[in-house]
C-alpha cells in the first residue's frame, strides 16, 4: 500500500497518524484508566508515543498489511483516537479490529461512525471475509460497540493477554462479510 487511505465520514476524518500526533497519542495511551482494557501497559513518556507512530506506520509494509487510522473530528486539529485493521492473514482473508478513544470524545458516537467506515473499507479493499475483535470481559462499553456493529460472540479466550503484571481472559467476537453486507443493505 503506497498511498494512505484517508476516509471521510459525516463528522470525522480518518487519516494517517504522523509524528505531530505523538502528543495526542500520549494523552490517550499514557492514561491509566483508558488503557486498562487495551492490552498493553500505558505509555510512560512521549518517546513511547513517537515509537507508536512508527509501529502503526510499519503495519502497512508487512506481508499481511494492516492500517491504523487517526480519528480527527472535522474542523479540529488533534486526534481523538485511533482505529485499525491489523494482524491480517491474506490467505484466510481475516484480520483483527482495534480502537481507542480519548475520554473527552466518548459518548458522542464517534467510534461507531469511525468503525463503520473502517469496516466498509476493509471488506471492500482488503478482500476480508472475517474481522475479529478481542474484548476484555469487563469492558462493557467495547462489548456494546462491537455488538452494535453486528459482531457475534464466539467464546472466551483464557489468559490470552498479559499486561499490568497479570494475565487477562478476552472475549472473542467476529464479523463476517455476509453479515456485514446484510446489515448494510
Amino acid at each position: 500500500m503506497t498511498t494512505f487511505p484517508t476516509i471521510e465520514t459525516a463528522r470525522l476524518v480518518l487519516r494517517e497518524i504522523v509524528a505531530d500526533d505523538a502528543g495526542a497519542l500520549f494523552a490517550i495511551h499514557g492514561d491509566e484508566t483508558l488503557m486498562r482494557w487495551f492490552g498493553v501497559d500505558p505509555l510512560k513518556d512521549l518517546a513511547g508515543a513517537e515509537k507508536l507512530v512508527e509501529i502503526f506506520a510499519s503495519w502497512r509494509a508487512q506481508p499481511n498489511p494492516g492500517t491504523r487510522w487517526g480519528i480527527q473530528v472535522k474542523g479540529e486539529q488533534h486526534l481523538v483516537g485511533t482505529c485499525g485493521l491489523f494482524a491480517g492473514h491474506r490467505l484466510w482473508r481475516k484480520c483483527t479490529l482495534g480502537y481507542e478513544l480519548a475520554a473527552g470524545a466518548q459518548g458522542k458516537g464517534y467510534m461507531h461512525e469511525a468503525l463503520t467506515a473502517v469496516l466498509d473499507w476493509g471488506f471492500a479493499h482488503m478482500e476480508l471475509n472475517r474481522v475479529e475483535a478481542q474484548v476484555h470481559p469487563e469492558n462493557t462499553a467495547s462489548i456494546d460497540s462491537v455488538s452494535r456493529l453486528g459482531f457475534q460472540h464466539e467464546g472466551l479466550l483464557r489468559e490470552l493477554g498479559y499486561w499490568r503484571g497479570q494475565y487477562h481472559d478476552m472475549l472473542q467476537y467476529s464479523l463476517l462479510r455476509k453479515d456485514w453486507d446484510a446489515r448494510r443493505r
